[in-house]
């Protein structure tokens, strides 16, 4: 036996402990799995804190619900990661729903951290693609900014800008062929 799978059949029989109740199953489970969780709702999440708060939820979620889990289906992390994405996911859910803003709004907003964009611009060929970003109209530049830089579906890009999907798609489309006619 590996040591991978040594490892997951201890978490897995730690995990059926914790689903009869047993108090220190759930402290060794939480000793061995917190740090790789919580690099997943770290990841997820923007602020620490709120990573914090939902690794909480996670084992909250494992100690009522450790009875759901069953060894013959799959191995314990991946199910326990499974619950930490998906607790992720609900924490980014119930935040204030930023897509009924209008996306002109998007260029108030402070932030000081360094976002994905800033780290792309600090290679040349990032340069370059901020150059020819800058050669579209305002409206496109936006759009693609948004959707790749921020992360925003298309769906949300169309209900922000209170335009047709289609047109959206359209837009970006045609902004993106322009880009890489730019870049070539």
């Amino acid at each position: 036996m590996t040591q991978a799978a040594t490892i997951d059949s201890s978490l897995s029989h730690t995990l059926i402990r914790v689903s009869h109740g047993d108090r220190d199953a759930f402290a060794e489970l939480y000793r061995q799995c917190a740090p790789r969780l919580f690099g997943i709702c770290l990841q997820m999440l923007e602020t620490r804190q709120e990573a914090e708060e939902t690794l909480q939820d996670v084992f909250l979620t494992v100690w009522h619900k450790a009875a759901l889990f069953d060894p013959d289906r799959g191995a314990a992390l991946p199910w326990l990661a499974t619950v930490a994405r998906n607790r992720a996911r609900d924490r980014l859910r119930r935040r204030p729903v930023l897509r009924d803003q209008p996306i002109e709004l998007d260029d108030d907003w402070a932030d000081d951290s360094p976002n994905a964009e800033d780290l792309a611009l600090a290679s040349d060929d990032a340069r370059r693609v901020h150059q020819c970003l800058n050669t579209l109209e305002p409206v496109d530049q936006r759009l693609i900014r948004t959707a790749f830089f921020d992360g925003a579906s298309y769906a949300d890009l169309a209900t922000r800008a209170a335009r047709p999907l289609g047109t959206i798609k359209s837009r970006i489309r045609r902004a993106l062929l322009r880009l890489k006619e730019c870049l070539a």
